[in-house]
Order: structure tokens, then sequence, then C-alpha cells
């Protein structure tokens, strides 16, 4: 089943918190993981916050100015956001495909200003103020809830197959015949789901299979495996592993 690794902490700060929390039973076909991120103090210098591509659609709250928040999105390609010397952010990670974007548009990348949309995210974010993460959680699965209920989010089928069969799939013709669909109904359904082609929707997940301590090296073409690696995340993996955990 598809696991993402949201980000790559920078090994040589010690002072930033970072802890993923599972939901509810009964939403883990929605929700991969609710997270949290925030700085024990003040750090020395600002950080720059490594996010991994993972084709999931992320619902941020920042917890500093709680007038900021909103639903986004990363690219194919990892991505370095300056967080500044203190922050916290309360975050809801969906698995790829389940959140219905027409409803409400996905902003890409991280959040960083007011939001003015039609969703209950601010009255959440003051609600979430204050409390512990394990509270937090609580307000996080009301609000997923009261989402599925307005058909803001859905399981999605196909993505679903193509996870099952995760460990089968090397092509996007392989994709397709996991999702039981033609390479042109693939690409249309991707695109509306995702918001990936099939090409970049499959380098995300064999990016994160290799994250995920895949055999990486059975590959048949290993330079092919690096120099993909190194596209997708600015670095060899062998740097990557000595300046980030994962």
């Amino acid at each position: 089943m598809y696991d993402p690794k949201g980000n790559g902490k920078d090994r040589t700060v010690q002072d930033v918190h970072f802890v993923e929390a599972e939901p509810p039973a009964h939403l883990r076909g929605i929700v991969h993981r609710y997270l949290e991120l925030n700085t024990q103090g003040a750090l020395a210098q600002d950080y720059r916050f490594h996010a991994l591509p993972d084709a999931c659609t992320y619902i941020v709250f920042d917890q500093i100015s709680p007038e900021i928040t909103g639903v986004s999105q990363l690219r194919a390609a990892s991505e370095e956001f300056n967080l500044g010397r203190s922050f916290h952010f309360v975050n809801i990670r969906f698995l790829p495909g389940v959140w219905q974007s027409a409803q409400e548009p996905i902003l890409h990348g991280m959040v960083d200003a007011p939001y003015d949309g039609a969703l209950p995210l601010l009255r959440v974010n003051a609600q979430l103020g204050g409390q512990p993460f394990e509270q937090q959680q609580l307000v996080l699965t009301e609000l997923v809830e009261t989402l599925l209920e307005a058909k803001m989010l859905a399981p999605n089928p196909v993505t679903t197959r193509i996870f099952q069969h995760l460990d089968d799939i090397s092509s996007v013709a392989d994709m397709a015949e996991a999702a039981d669909l033609s390479a042109r109904q693939l690409q249309r359904t991707l695109k509306r789901t995702t918001g990936f082609t099939p090409h970049d929707f499959l380098k995300v997940l064999r990016l994160q299979q290799s994250l995920n301590g895949a055999d990486t090296w059975s590959y048949a073409d290993q330079s092919h495996f690096i120099h993909s690696f190194r596209r997708a995340t600015g670095y060899t993996p062998g740097k990557y592993s000595k300046k980030f955990d994962v």
C-alpha cells in the first residue's frame, strides 16, 4: 500500500519537532496522516523545509497566524520552503485523488495567505489553537467527516487499485492495467483527480517506494534510478540520506 514520506528533516537542525499520527480506522481510505511541524523555541537561522513530492493533497493550518490556512499540493519534484525561525503547523495529508478539487481549487505548495474560501477552515483553526496534538486530532477528524458528508472528499477507486498493485507496477502501461483503464482513460482520470499525469504520478510513486526502503538497487538500470532520484530531489540517494532524515 502507498505510504508516502512527507518531508526530509535536516539532520543538522535538532530543534524542529515533526510528528505523524494515523487517522481513525474509518478514515484510512481518505486520510494518510495527521501531521504537526513546529519549532522548540526560536531557531538560530531560517529553516528550509524540504518537501518531498507525494501526490497528496494537504489542508494546512498555521497555528501562529490562525487566519492562514488552506488546501495545497506539491508538484512532481521536491521543493524547499523557507519557514523562518519560528513556526507551528498542523496539517491533514489526504491520500492522492480523494480531494474533489472542482469544488475548491488547490493551491501550490505551502499556504502563506489568509484564507478566503467557503470551507470552515478558519473556525477549525481557531478550535485547534492552544490544544495538544492529541486533542487537535479529534478536531481534524470532525472536519474530515464534515467534508465527506459535503462530498468534498470521496474514495478514489482508481488510485486505490493502483496502490493495491504497487509492487507490480513499473510502467504507465502496468498502471493502466492495474486500474483496468485504457491509457487515455488513465490520463484523463489521474489528471482530473490527482492533478498529475500518469508519468509524473508513477515518478512520484517510485520515489516514495525508494524512501520506504524498497530495494532500489534491483532496478535494471541503476544509473537511471540515481538520475531520476536526483531530478526529483536535487540529491543522489547517498547524499540525500546523509543530509536528511525521512
